[in-house]
C-alpha cells in the first residue's frame, strides 16, 4: 500500500496520511462501532499511490527521456513482495494448525491468488461480497487491494510513456492532464454505473478503481511542479484557502469513515468523499506544509505508524481472523489484544524484512537473477498452496466432514424446484403441494426465513382436505417499505414489485391460513414507524377475506456458520480444546424490539396472531449448532430442513392444526 517517495522528497504529511488510512482500516476490521466505514482508508492509499508513482515516473522521464520498466517493476517487487510472501506463508501455516480441513480449502485457494497478486480478480469472479458475513473468515480477503495496486503498477508506466512519448527536458504535461482527466471521468462513470448492478466487480476490479489513482496523478500534475508554491505566494487569501482545504479534506475522510458501513452501496459516487479528501490534503501540503492539517499529520507518532503501515496492513487481518478462531470471542478487549499482536508482527516484519530488503542493491545490480528468483518464489508458493488444497480436500472427505457438508445442503426442496427467484426477477411463483381440489389452503409467504419452514408445513398435506402453497423471495421482507439490499448494492426494487403482486394474488385466493415470516438481515435501516406501518399495510392488503394470519417470529441467528464451525472443531487439534464450542447465547435486543413492533401491527387486525418458535430452537436462548445428534443450522441463520421438519408437532399445536 506504499510507494518509494524518497526520490521525490520526504513529506511528513503523506506519511501521516498513511497512518490515518491504516488506522481507519484496522478500526473498521476490528469492529469499532462508530468506524464501520473505515474501509475508505484503502481509497486513500489508492490516491497516494497514483500521486507518488506518477511523480516518480515523470521525474524519470524528464531526466532520462525513458522509463526503465525492468527497474521499476523490480523496485515494486522489492518493496512489496517479500513481506507479502512471508505473511502468506505464516498465515497459511496458522490456518493448517487451527482450521478444519473443509475450512482450509478456500484459504489454500486464496493464498495462491494472493501470491499472484490476483486475489481481487478471484473475489470478483466468486462474487464474494466484502461486507457479507462469511467473507470475514477468509485470511487473505484484505489482499484484494494489493492486487489492485500491483495491476495499477503494471499498466501505469506504459500509459504515461504512451501519453508523453520519449522526450528529454520539459514534458507535454497538458496532454497528460487531458489523459488523466479522461481516465478519471470514464473510470468514475463506469464505477457509478456498475456499482448498483454488479457491486463486487466495481469494488474489486482495477479498471473501475483507476479513477482513484488518476485523482492522485492529477494532484501531482497540477501541484507537483511548483505551481502550488507559486500560487501560495500570490496572497494571503490563497494561503487561507489552502490552509482550510486540508481540513476540509480531512473532514471528508472522517465523514465517510463514520457514516458508511456494510449497508452502503460502495464504491460508486460515495467513494468521492475519501478520494477528494485525500487529494485536498495532498494539495494543501504543497503550500501549507508547516501549518494546519499537514502539521498534525507530521506528528512523530503518526510518522512511526505511517512507516509500518504496509506491514500492519498485511498482518492485521490474518491475526484478527485466527485470533477469533483461538479465542472464539469478539469482545472489545480481545480485539484490542489482537490488534496489538498484529502491530507486533508488523513491527517485526518491517524491521527484519521490509526495511532491509527495500534498500538492497542486489535487486537492481543482478536484475535477471532477481526477476527469476521472484518468479520462482511465487511459483513455489502457488505449488505449495495447491498441495495444501489437495491435502485439505482429502481430509474433508471423511465421514464426519461429509455429514457437515450434507447439512449445508439440507435445504427445503422449494429451492431445487425453482420456487424462489431471489433478486433475479419480480415474478410471482406459486408452488402448490397437495390435492388441487382441497377444501382448505395454507399459504407460506415471506423470505428465505419463511421458506426454511416449508419442510414442517409440508406435513399439513397429510391432513385430509389440505393444500399448501408457497410464495417466497429470498431477502424480501414482508414490510411495505423500499429498502437497500447490501448484497446487490442497490435498492431491492424487485422485492417491492413482487410483494405487491404476491399479496394481491394471495388475497384473491381467500386461503384458510396464511403464515408470514422474515429475517432481519436486510432490514436494519427500518425505523420503528416503518416496521409497524409497513407491516400493517401488508396485512391490510391481504384483506378480511382470508382466514387466520400468523406472523412467525424470525428465528435466532448464530454469530458463526453452523456447519463450518462443526467441521472446524471436528478437525481442530486437541490442544486447542480451550476454545468455545459451536454454541452461543442469543440475546439480540433488535430482534426483541422488532418482534414487539410486529405485535403492535398485528393487534390492528382481529384475525392476525404472532407465533414464537424460538424456545424450541434455542431453549432458554442457548443456541447449539448441533443438538441431540441433529444439526440445527445449515448456515448462520437458516435451519436445516430435517430439523425444521422435526418441529412440526410444536408448530401444529400453536396453529391449532
Amino acid at each position: 500500500m506504499k510507494s518509494e517517495e524518497y526520490r521525490l522528497g520526504y513529506r511528513g504529511d503523506i506519511e501521516g496520511l498513511r497512518a490515518v488510512a491504516i488506522l481507519l482500516v484496522i478500526g473498521a476490521h476490528a469492529g469499532i462501532p462508530w468506524l464501520s466505514g473505515g474501509f475508505v482508508g484503502v481509497d486513500v492509499f489508492f490516491v497516494l499511490s497514483g500521486f507518488l508513482i506518477t511523480g516518480l515516473l515523470l521525474r524519470e522521464l524528464k531526466e532520462t527521456a525513458r522509463i526503465d520498466f525492468t527497474g521499476f517493476y523490480l523496485r515494486r517487487l522489492r518493496r512489496l513482495m517479500p513481506a507479502l510472501i512471508f505473511m502468506v506463508v505464516v498465515a497459511s501455516v496458522g490456518a493448517m494448525l487451527l482450521l478444519g480441513p473443509s475450512e482450509q480449502l478456500s484459504q489454500a485457494d486464496t493464498a495462491a491468488m494472493a501470491a499472484l497478486w490476483l486475489s481481487n480478480v478471484s473475489f470478483a469472479l466468486m462474487r464474494m461480497d466484502y461486507f457479507a458475513q462469511g467473507a470475514d473468515s477468509n485470511l487473505f480477503l484484505h489482499t484484494w487491494s494489493l492486487g489492485v495496486e500491483e495491476q495499477f503498477y503494471l499498466v501505469w508506466p506504459v500509459l504515461l510513456l504512451w501519453s508523453l512519448g520519449r522526450r528529454r527536458g520539459e514534458l507535454p504535461v497538458a496532454r497528460l492532464k487531458y489523459v488523466m482527466l479522461s481516465i478519471f471521468v470514464l473510470s468514475l462513470g463506469a464505477c457509478m454505473f456498475v456499482t448498483p448492478r454488479s457491486p463486487q466487480f466495481a469494488f474489486y476490479m482495477m479498471p473501475l478503481r483507476a479513477w482513484e489513482f488518476a485523482a492522485g496523478a492529477l494532484i501531482w500534475l497540477y501541484f507537483g511542479n511548483g505551481a502550488a508554491r507559486a500560487t501560495a505566494k500570490a496572497g494571503a487569501v490563497n494561503a487561507i484557502a489552502t490552509h482550510w482545504l486540508g481540513w476540509v479534506g480531512f473532514a471528508l475522510i472522517v465523514v465517510a469513515a463514520v457514516s458508511y458501513g456494510g449497508q452502503t452501496s460502495y464504491p460508486g459516487w460515495r467513494a468521492l468523499l475519501p478520494v477528494f479528501g485525500a487529494t485536498a490534503i495532498i494539495a494543501s501540503g504543497w503550500t501549507d506544509s508547516r501549518r494546519g492539517v499537514s502539521c498534525v499529520l507530521s506528528l512523530p507518532w503518526l510518522q512511526v505508524i505511517g512507516r509500518i503501515s504496509y506491514s500492519w496492513y498485511l498482518w492485521h487481518w490474518p491475526v484478527l481472523v485466527l485470533g477469533h478462531v483461538v479465542t472464539g470471542s469478539h469482545d472489545p478487549w480481545t480485539r484490542v489484544a489482537e490488534v496489538l499482536v498484529s502491530l507486533g508482527f508488523a513491527a517485526a516484519s518491517y524491521r527484519l524484512i521490509e526495511a532491509p530488503v527495500r534498500h538492497q542493491g542486489f535487486w537492481l545490480s543482478h536484475r535477471r537473477i532477481a526477476l527469476y528468483g521472484a518468479l520462482g518464489i511465487t511459483v513455489m508458493v502457488c505449488l505449495l498452496s495447491m498441495h495444501w488444497f489437495g491435502v485439505a480436500a482429502e481430509g474433508s472427505q471423511g465421514p464426519a466432514m461429509q455429514r457437515y457438508a450434507r447439512a449445508r445442503l439440507d435445504a427445503p426442496s422449494i429451492y431445487s424446484q425453482g420456487c424462489d427467484d431471489w433478486y433475479h426477477s419480480d415474478r410471482v411463483l406459486l408452488c402448490g403441494y397437495g390435492p388441487k381440489d382441497a377444501s382448505h389452503t395454507l399459504v407460506l409467504m415471506g423470505d428465505s426465513v419463511a421458506g426454511q419452514w416449508f419442510p414442517a408445513f409440508s406435513q399439513v398435506t397429510t391432513n385430509p382436505g389440505w393444500r399448501v402453497i408457497v410464495l417466497t423471495k429470498s431477502s424480501c421482507p414482508m414490510v411495505d417499505e423500499p429498502y437497500f439490499y447490501a448484497r446487490i448494492g442497490r435498492e431491492f426494487s424487485e422485492c417491492e414489485r413482487w410483494r405487491h403482486r404476491a399479496v394481491e394474488q394471495v388475497a384473491s385466493m381467500h386461503p384458510d391460513v396464511i403464515v408470514l415470516s422474515m429475517g432481519l438481515g436486510g432490514t436494519q435501516s427500518f425505523s420503528q414507524a416503518q416496521w409497524i406501518e409497513g407491516t400493517a399495510r401488508t396485512l391490510g392488503a391481504l384483506g378480511g377475506g382470508v382466514g387466520r394470519i400468523y406472523f412467525l417470529r424470525s428465528t435466532p441467528h448464530l454469530d458463526f456458520d453452523g456447519p463450518s464451525c462443526l467441521a472446524s472443531h471436528a478437525g481442530r487439534p486437541k490442544w486447542l480444546s480451550a476454545a468455545r464450542g459451536c454454541e452461543t447465547v442469543f440475546d439480540d435486543a433488535r430482534d426483541r424490539q422488532v418482534y414487539q413492533w410486529l405485535k403492535q401491527a398485528a393487534k390492528r387486525f382481529p384475525n392476525v396472531q404472532t407465533i414464537d418458535m424460538n424456545e424450541e430452537i434455542c431453549p432458554r436462548r442457548h443456541c447449539l449448532a448441533e443438538r441431540n445428534g441433529q444439526i440445527v443450522f445449515r448456515d448462520n441463520q437458516h435451519l436445516t430442513a430435517s430439523f425444521a421438519a422435526s418441529l412440526w408437532p410444536a408448530m401444529a399445536e400453536r396453529l391449532g392444526l
